[in-house]
């Protein structure tokens, strides 16, 4: 049987910090918070970015949440 153990779950923000005047482009950052709990929901998750966006200077662009697993099979 194949198993997938959950080794670290992240949050990410990304905020548009503008735009950049030499090239026009939007220039963004992202802040990190890790040690995510895994039975965190989605809806809890969006609650908290929300939460930390406030405290910003600049406009929340986009949240994600990065999962990553280790992957192996289990011996009978």
């Amino acid at each position: 049987m194949v198993v997938a153990e959950l080794t670290e779950s992240v949050l990410q923000l990304t905020l548009n910090e503008g735009i950049d005047p030499m090239t026009g482009e939007f220039v963004f950052k992202q802040k990190r918070f890790s040690n995510v709990k895994p039975e965190a929901t989605a809806e809890q998750l969006l609650q908290t970015a929300h939460a930390f966006a406030s405290v910003q200077q600049h406009t929340l662009y986009a949240i994600t949440r990065r999962d990553a697993s280790d992957i192996y099979e289990e011996e009978a």
